[in-house]
């Protein structure tokens, strides 16, 4: 029969489930080996004075990266190294300090075996994550993790599926582990990833995008009403701030105040601007979290702060600095 034709009745969600069924019961036997090996693992990985090497071939190779790249983002320095190249130069990266963690279903895998006995003369200690604890792999590594599964997904018994998954969770396993007994916090998993959305929230500040110097909208407590729409309309941010000859902040004056000020007649002409301007202003402090600047905004619906030190003006920061940094 054709690949690409399908057999009559088929039926692709029973045949969903019942891979879903199978990696179920490959992780509910995993449990078993989250034992005394995977305390040891954990600890000599929580003291390496080094970073975390992370081999693997084929389709162990590509859960070894995922696993470096979670290492890596959860506090435990960590990269991953082909086993392939490592034979052809790469291993070089890898010092005494380091810890290595090959994974490999079989155990077996040649381009993992070739490295081994180098990894000893180095004296760097060896994890080893398979299926089968009596394999070459397994008898080598100081500390072995079994992550064994009865079968595969893969009907032929060929891909892996159910193995990669246990790699996989075991992988995570040790990282999260890691993670509490590091301490880590949201904080620190920001400092990993600041170009996020996480990171962007934990780490931006209302200094990093308040606009100062020339760029703030300021209006003397001497100006006219009719000054300070000039200066709204030059910094185009909605609002002025009324300050003295030292930014000592005295009031603002918001689009918003213009309609009321429409409302009650006063000449536009004729009214000074400490007369129709609303006292004080709204503050924030320049180390404020943006997120944190960007709630207070929405909880006084308002779309603008002042922020200062000791009533001095320093900056102003607008709803729409909050949309151009990523904070919204």
């Amino acid at each position: 029969m054709s690949q690409n034709t399908l057999a009559p009745a088929f039926d692709f969600i029973a045949a969903g489930k019942e891979v879903l069924a199978i990696e179920r019961a490959g992780l509910a036997q995993l449990d078993q080996y989250i034992n005394n090996d995977f305390r040891r693992a954990c600890e000599a990985l929580f003291r390496c004075a080094g970073k975390v090497v992370v081999m693997g071939m084929g389709k162990s190779g590509h859960i070894g990266r995922k696993l470096a790249a979670t290492f890596a983002s959860t506090g435990t320095p960590a990269f991953f190294v082909h086993p392939g190249e490592a034979s052809h130069g790469d291993l070089g990266m890898v010092s005494p300090q380091d810890i290595v963690i090959a994974l490999s279903n079989s155990g077996e895998s040649h381009e993992v075996l070739a490295l081994i006995p180098v990894l000893k003369r180095l004296h760097i200690p060896l994890i080893c994550m398979t299926g089968k604890p009596e394999s070459t792999m397994g008898k080598a590594a100081e500390i072995h993790l079994c992550v064994h599964v009865p079968e595969e997904a893969c009907p032929l018994g060929l891909a892996p599926t159910a193995s990669t998954t246990a790699a996989l969770v075991m992988g995570d396993a040790l990282a999260v582990a890691l993670l509490r007994a590091r301490g880590f916090t949201a904080e620190d998993f920001a400092l990993s990833h600041p170009g996020g959305a996480l990171g962007r929230k934990l780490l931006l500040r209302v200094s990093d995008i308040m606009h100062s110097g020339d760029e703030m909208p300021l209006t003397a407590r001497t100006a006219s009403l009719r000054n300070a729409l000039l200066e709204i309309t030059r910094k185009n941010l909605g609002m002025t701030v009324i300050c003295d000859a030292h930014n000592v902040i005295a009031g603002i004056f918001t689009d918003g105040d213009l309609r009321r000020v429409f409302d009650m007649g006063i000449d536009l002409n004729q009214a000074r601007i400490t007369d129709v301007m609303t006292p004080g202003g709204v503050r924030v402090a320049p180390d404020m979290l943006a997120v944190e600047a960007l709630n207070l905004m929405q909880a006084r619906h308002i779309t603008s702060l002042l922020v200062a030190q000791d009533d001095h003006l320093l900056g102003v920061v607008h709803m729409h600095d909050m949309l151009r940094a990523g904070v919204i």
